[in-house]
């Protein structure tokens, strides 16, 4: 049955089903609750550093294809997991493109795409386009990787830790605590300041830097969720 169950999840149609309604459910909650944005001049004060590499934890992924304004190009990283392809398609109908592959930088890189979706966000950054994507080391929650410091380093372009938060919403029982923001209340888009990696950075720097970036990280969420009235029981996590 299980097997069943999971062969008919990989279904092609019922991905694409599943992305479509995840992209409509993820619109209406944008639509219904009163978003603010700290500071409140977060975009003109990223469109000089532009195109940026934009942070963020897993499982507070959910509604960042919503926060780019339409005259921003962006893609975001998305892993080749059947799960994936749904977030995919979802980010996709919501006017973000996609690089398809791990983050990783662990044994798994080379398996899970990790190589080829580094050279992808490359490319997208020389092309003058946003990349985004999670910071966590994979399976690891609140845990900020080398692999987007690596990332900055090899393209020349800055680091923006960003938190989005809503009042209303559900916290799962996973690996990240992934938060599923509801509709009807109210929502905070924040940033922190940019991370610059220097093109010669040694390995002390490196881990230096994503020292900072996990602590910058935990500061601009905890900071969105306090905007909101809520508390960043991630952290707990």
């Amino acid at each position: 049955m299980k097997a069943t169950l999971r062969k008919i999840g990989h279904a092609t149609w019922v991905q694409r089903v599943a992305g479509f309604l995840a992209a409509e459910f993820l619109r209406l909650v944008w639509w219904t609750n009163r978003f603010s944005y700290d500071p409140p001049d977060i975009y003109a004060r990223a469109e000089p550093d532009m195109p940026l590499i934009v942070a963020f934890w897993h499982g507070h992924h959910f509604l960042m294809p919503l926060l780019k304004p339409k005259k921003y190009l962006a893609k975001v990283l998305i892993s080749r997991h059947h799960d994936g392809e749904i977030n995919a398609i979802a980010a996709e109908r919501l006017g973000v493109g996609t690089v398809r592959g791990s983050g990783d930088h662990g044994n798994a890189f080379h398996r899970k795409g990790g190589v080829s979706a580094f050279k992808a966000m490359l490319r997208t950054l020389e092309d003058g386009v946003n990349m985004a994507l999670t910071a966590d080391v994979p399976k690891v929650s609140r845990k900020a990787g080398l692999g987007i410091i690596m990332l900055a380093r090899e393209s020349g372009r800055p680091i923006m830790p960003v938190a989005i938060a809503t009042s209303r919403f559900k916290r799962l029982n996973n690996w990240d605590r992934s938060v599923v923001h509801l509709p009807f209340g109210r929502g905070v888009l924040a940033s922190a300041a940019v991370i610059r990696v220097p093109p010669d950075a040694d390995n002390a720097t490196m881990e230096a830097l994503r020292a900072e970036l996990e602590a910058r990280l935990n500061e601009v969420t905890g900071r969105a969720y306090r905007h909101v009235g809520r508390e960043d029981e991630g952290l707990r996590a």
